[in-house]
């Protein structure tokens, strides 16, 4: 259940993030932001973003008490 919590965070986190850097043309180095179109609606993405971002919130989720 972790998981899915952390994918929803690193997925916004993602999301946010390459709107900012990929709306001023940057690739972002190492992070590599394209412009991807599914259906006609254009975004920014980064899959090591979204990789990294997801492996953190999840590990910080995973860490708080319940």
């Amino acid at each position: 259940m972790d998981l899915f919590k952390g994918a929803t965070v690193g997925g916004i986190l993602t999301l946010v993030v390459c709107a900012i850097f990929g709306s001023a043309r940057s690739k972002g180095g190492y992070l590599y932001i394209t412009h991807e179109t599914i259906q006609g609606v254009g975004f920014y993405w980064s899959w090591t973003m979204f990789i990294a971002a997801t492996v953190l919130s999840t590990a910080l989720i995973a860490m708080t008490p319940k």
